[in-house]
């Protein structure tokens, strides 16, 4: 079986990322993963840019880290794929599937709400993943589920506690959505407790990804490393 990571931070580009993208990369090297996907916050949530800077300018500091990791990945031997974390209050959202081109030519996406700009997203051949819907946090004002704009649910984030996680499998279950995994490291290798999906064949691209899950072709998992 084949590992992947598909849902993590990396710095400088998200705000709130500790780890490198090469200390990264090398961390899930040594811990067996075949592929990771950046998924750094997005211009709506917690990215490391001042607002006021051009759309453009921002894209372009959005994908330097995946940019940085597609780099790296042939020295390090892992493959590294790009994703998204949309944001909304506290209500998060994982994209797999646009590239950096596709959000240059969309900058109206800045001005929809979630309920518009999801679907829209879906409609360009986007995967959406709701994250971690029960998450509590003293900045959520409310939980919010998007359960008609989205393809799959993260039923395991390995940052969240048991209650959050098995009420995001009620969840999916009850709306007969795809289901993912993923340990939303902040930290590279001081993440002790990950998660992620396994297929049986390797991703060559994010395209393979999204099918996979989409046709149910891969299993969650979590892990912890001492």
């Amino acid at each position: 079986m084949y590992l992947y990571e598909t849902h993590l931070h990396t710095a400088p580009v998200s705000r709130c990322g500790k780890g490198s993208v090469r200390d990264t990369l090398i961390s899930y090297k040594e811990r067996g993963y075949d592929g990771i996907f950046i998924t750094n916050h997005f211009l709506d949530g917690n990215i490391n840019i001042d607002r006021d800077r051009p759309y453009e300018e921002k894209i372009a500091f959005y994908f330097s880290d995946v940019e940085e990791g597609k780099r790296l990945a042939p020295e390090i031997g892992i493959k590294v794929f790009e994703g998204v974390e949309l944001t909304y209050g506290g209500t998060d959202f994982l994209v797999y599937g646009l590239d950096k081109a596709w959000f240059l030519a969309h900058p109206e996406i800045m001005t929809m709400k979630k309920s518009e700009e999801l679907p829209m997203l879906r409609a360009a051949g986007a995967l959406v993943v709701q994250a971690h819907p029960y998450r509590e946090a003293g900045y959520i004002d409310h939980i919010r589920l998007f359960p008609r704009c989205i393809d799959a649910v993260e039923v395991i984030n390995a940052s969240q506690p048991e209650l959050a996680n098995r009420l995001a499998d009620v969840y999916a279950d009850a709306y007969g959505l795809c289901k993912t995994a993923g340990s939303d490291n902040h930290n590279a290798s001081a993440w002790k407790h990950l998660a992620g999906v396994m297929t049986e064949e390797p991703l060559e691209s994010e395209q393979d990804f999204i099918r996979a899950v989409l046709e149910r072709r891969v299993q969650i998992f979590t892990k912890d490393f001492v």
